[in-house]
């Protein structure tokens, strides 16, 4: 609840409009009954036409005031719920943005899109419903009752008590129904998941013939799902029933006790009517209010999802006292001292005892075995992870002691997976330069070696790129992801792994062209072939997370027996493959 005020906060002048005319239809649509008693007794009473058709006309007014604003009010809610909901996503978009990987993968990517979809749309409906079904119970059952006790106090009283039993069943049925909404949000993240790793994983599914189990393994997830709805549908379908007795016990009572109160004089005959429409109109707003009571549990459940990622800490943060960060211009672009990192779910150590620099026209290269920790290097440099141990130094500024936004200014990344964006080349290109021009997205093109296929493309620049590049192939996309790169000239390249899906004449030209391109700024490569890191300035040989080497191709060969193993294996491997 309080999530949902925090975001109605800013909208305030809505609310109160949309209060304003759900009030003026809501006293309306119980001031026409009282008229049309009055033209009852009236008519019975022989009263002059004249002065029905002036009471036919106040039912007229109240009418055209009552449905005015009912249509006003449902516009105005309308748009409050939108900008309500469109609040809620842009609030958790920001925040996910601010999670690093390990914070991400504690929620999970089906349960984060669930959240921002699902969740949302849920709330919207349910305060939509809550402006115009549940807002005007409470006040269309002060009005009626006092109206009914006006005319009789003994229905008065019947009245009040059908609908306090009504209302006290619904608060036990919604009480008892949310753990099960509970339930059922948390199996709508399980079946996000599943669904989005058979989607995801389409291929796997059909190399290993495994169609049948993934679909009893969906199958079981529906099923969950849909036994956990049935049970709140039970539930929800004995508050209907519950509600159709007690309009109808009330029309009971109210014939039987009409009659003895008209015999003695109470009351006359048209207020049996006006008593009736009373207790229908309110009976009819408290079934409505049902469909309310069935998403607010839902409802709730989804704000205590949304609000759990707001309020979340991410582990890596800005500091608040944070000033602007030195101007890097020195030649030690990046410094690791004594550099150590350990996960938090870990026992041991990932990295250990790194001390390097990465100076400005050097290259400094990475490599180990699988597993040896050489990306989380790059996570680190990128601040994707914090460091545990020791420093990491932009300049002479620990990147702990500077905004995130501004570390990564000097940074362009070129990661192991190469991601596009849907759009264009251009626009994707442009992703770390805005204000490129055409002529330096072609010269990022000439250097990373994918000029020729791109003037390939019948729109050149301008062609298509889908989700992920899955229209490219993973050396053209790996290609488009180093161009760039190149495009926003940083202060520090970072390559993670990124010439692996590159032929072995591609790989040597683009190192050739790159060369120069890079001659002012600091290089890290993170790589598996010997091949792409033989004239590195420097190069750090890794083994389960520790330093076991560093200096230059030649100076390895004679002091590293790790490196050495890594480089006989590889150059063995290239000869007997010719």
């Amino acid at each position: 609840m309080k999530l949902i005020l925090q975001f109605l906060k800013p909208h305030w002048k809505l609310c109160l409009i949309t209060v304003l005319f759900m009030i003026i239809d809501v006293i309306g649509a119980l001031i026409i009954p009282t008229f049309a008693a009055e033209m009852m007794n009236l008519g019975i009473a022989g009263v002059d036409f004249i002065v029905l058709l002036h009471t036919c006309e106040k039912m007229l007014v109240a009418a055209l005031i009552s449905g005015t604003a009912a249509i006003l009010g449902a516009l105005i809610c309308a748009d409050l719920t939108s900008k309500v909901g469109a609040d809620l996503r842009s609030a958790l978009y920001r925040k996910t943005l601010l999670l690093s990987g390990s914070d991400f993968h504690r929620f999970g990517t089906a349960s984060v899109t669930t959240r921002t979809v699902s969740d949302v749309t849920n709330i919207q409906f349910a305060l939509l419903s809550a402006f115009q079904m549940l807002l005007p119970v409470p006040i269309i059952f002060i009005i009626s009752l006092i109206l009914t006790f006006q005319k009789d106090l003994v229905l008065g009283f019947v009245l009040t008590v059908v609908l306090v039993v009504i209302t006290l069943i619904m608060t036990g049925i919604m009480r008892s129904t949310a753990p099960r909404f509970r339930a059922l949000q948390k199996k709508l993240d399980c079946m996000s998941q599943v669904l989005l790793e058979n989607i995801t994983g389409v291929r796997v599914i059909r190399a290993f013939n495994k169609q049948a189990h993934e679909e009893m393994r969906m199958n079981g997830q529906f099923s969950d799902y849909a036994t956990t709805s049935i049970q709140v549908n039970k539930r929800f379908s004995i508050l209907d029933g519950v509600s159709f007795l007690g309009i109808n016990v009330l029309i009971i009572c109210v014939y039987y006790c009409s009659g003895y109160r008209i015999t003695a004089g109470h009351f006359q005959i048209g207020d049996i009517t006006a008593i009736i429409e009373y207790a229908i109109v309110s009976l009819f707003f408290l079934m409505m209010a049902q469909i309310v009571i069935l998403t607010l549990p839902r409802a709730l459940e989804c704000c205590n999802r949304i609000a759990e990622v707001l309020d979340y800490t991410p582990t890596i943060s800005n500091r608040t006292d944070l000033g602007s960060a030195e101007s890097v211009k020195r030649p030690e672009v990046m410094t690791f001292q004594n550099v150590s990192f350990r996960f938090d779910d870990a026992d041991e150590y990932t990295l250990k005892n790194l001390n390097f620099i990465c100076r400005r026209g050097e290259i400094t290269a990475i490599i180990g075995g699988t597993g040896s920790g050489k990306s989380t290097i790059a996570s680190l440099i990128m601040r994707f992870h914090e460091v545990t141990d020791g420093a990491i130094l932009l300049g002479k500024t620990d990147i702990r002691e500077m905004p995130q936004a501004q570390l990564r200014e000097h940074l362009s990344y070129v990661q192991q997976r190469a991601w596009l964006f849907s759009g264009t080349i251009a626009e994707n290109l442009r992703y770390g330069n805005v204000d490129a021009t055409d002529n330096q997205l072609w010269h990022a093109l000439e250097v990373a070696q994918a000029a020729d296929f791109v003037r390939t493309l019948p729109d050149g620049l301008q062609s298509y790129v889908a989700q992920g590049g899955t229209n490219f192939s993973g050396g053209q996309k790996q290609r488009l992801s180093i161009a760039r790169a190149l495009v926003k000239q940083p202060d520090l390249y970072l390559f993670d792994d990124s010439f692996s899906a590159l032929d072995f004449k591609t790989d040597a030209a683009l190192r050739k062209a790159l060369a120069p391109e890079v001659r002012n700024a600091a290089v890290v490569i993170i790589a598996q072939r010997i091949s792409t890191i033989l004239h590195a300035d420097q190069i750090i040989v890794l083994q389960e997370g520790e330093p076991v080497g560093q200096g230059k191709h030649e100076e390895l060969l004679e002091t590293c027996p790790v490196y050495r193993e890594i480089y006989e294996s590889q150059t063995k491997e290239a000869r007997e493959n010719g």
